[in-house]
């Protein structure tokens, strides 16, 4: 079998035109001799709107119920697009992750993938069908329907290409690629054609959101290339994913930013206890230790506390004595092998700001800014910081092409 695995996001499947087109597209796949695995994501904002109604209902909703809950908008897709499929001629079966055979841990709302039997999709496959597969959810192995956390369709899409031994894996979004910063946000942003697993990754964790970070280091634990591209237009582009070695002109790769909060403490019951406690709830550590006032300090990601946050905060109370929460908070990171030189390293903090908190890896700098900065601290520093390297930047968001030549006279 020649098989290759496609997974579309949310923005990709979000009305059932935008369906009929992506069953085009797999269809014209499947007419060129490809075995064809499609995960996909659910329509639009559904879990978004899952998870608003589930808070409206009840504040600190039960993981499982949620999991239940939020798996719903996945299936649907993948129902809608087998339709769609069937409609223009082609046999075509949807399948929920345990049908998949996506064995996960027992960790609801964040779980993690353990193994994949994948015999009913490959059954499939020998029937000539067109699989299409949910998404972000697996079965534990004690039964219970489980989710992957945020992007987790991207890891199922990962795994699966794994687990049947696919040709190559691709990820569909609304965005033709991977680009040195977000092209919605920073004009002169450029699409990468190259990047390799360890710097996607960083970008992913930071807030990069073309690539779920979990699915680039499955991918890279592989050897799997990923391809990531637009759904619809910009034909040929896009930006693959897959073990390269760094060069000594790769200075820096990208900027991104995201949403963090803040934790502060005056004393701590056990930093173990709360370390064991913030990961099994799938709290998202940027930082883990202390402020420059002396304070115990944890940074998390809020993008992983989205389905419960507000039973996490209460559980706080248990490990950490006068916990103080700032929420208003960003970081602003930029990723490569130059960011420890010094001109790299002082640009950074000058745009960032002198009274900016700083974090740094060996490939990261990153600084802690109010949320309502985040947006101009990204722009400056992605001037001062990222160098286009002949060869791997490609070009320019196209859509921003005619506002930059405006803004660049201005």
């Amino acid at each position: 079998m020649r098989i290759i695995v496609q997974k579309y996001g949310g923005s990709s499947l979000a009305d059932t035109n935008k369906i009929k087109e992506v069953a085009r597209h797999v269809t014209a796949l499947r007419q060129q001799g490809f075995d064809v695995v499609v995960v996909v994501s659910a329509m639009g904002k559904t879990t978004d709107n899952l998870i608003d109604m589930a808070r409206q209902i009840n504040p600190s909703p039960a993981r499982r119920e949620m999991d239940m809950l939020v798996t719903v908008g996945e299936r649907v897709s993948m129902a809608l697009l087998s339709m769609a499929i069937q409609g223009l001629g082609f046999p075509a079966v949807s399948l929920t992750g345990s049908q998949a055979g996506i064995i996960t841990n027992a960790s609801h709302t964040h779980a993690r993938i353990i193994e994949i039997r994948p015999f009913r999709v490959l059954d499939s496959l020998e029937d000539g069908k067109i699989v299409i597969i949910a998404g972000y959810q697996g079965m534990s192995y004690n039964r219970e329907i489980t989710s992957l956390g945020r992007g987790g369709s991207d890891t199922t899409a990962v795994a699966m290409a794994a687990a049947l031994d696919a040709e190559r894996c691709e990820i569909y979004s609304d965005i033709d690629g991977v680009y040195s910063a977000d092209p919605r946000v920073v004009l002169s942003a450029h699409r990468l054609e190259e990047i390799d697993y360890t710097r996607m990754i960083a970008l992913a964790r930071h807030g990069a959101v073309v690539l779920n970070a979990d699915a680039v280091e499955f991918a890279r634990r592989k050897g799997i290339a990923i391809y990531a591209r637009a759904s619809f237009g910009h034909k040929g582009r896009g930006t693959v994913i897959r073990r390269g070695q760094p060069t000594a002109d790769r200075v820096v790769s990208g900027v991104t930013s995201k949403a963090v909060c803040v934790v502060r403490w005056k004393d701590v019951v056990s930093l173990t206890g709360l370390a064991s406690f913030m990961m099994d709830n799938g709290a998202g550590i940027e930082y883990l230790g202390h402020d420059p006032a002396g304070r115990g300090m944890v940074v998390l990601d809020t993008a992983c506390l989205a389905i419960n946050e507000a039973e996490f905060m209460k559980g706080l109370d248990k490990w950490l004595v006068e916990p103080d929460i700032t929420r208003d908070l960003a970081m602003v990171t930029v990723v490569g092998e130059g960011v420890s030189r010094p001109g790299i390293y002082n640009c950074f903090v000058q745009k960032a700001g002198p009274e900016s908190m700083i974090l740094a890896t060996p490939i990261t700098l990153s600084a802690l800014v109010r949320r309502a900065n985040a947006d101009a601290c990204l722009r400056a520093v992605h001037d001062v910081c990222v160098e286009a390297v002949p060869g791997e930047v490609a070009d320019k968001h196209p859509k921003n092409e005619k506002k930059l030549r405006k803004s660049e006279k201005k």
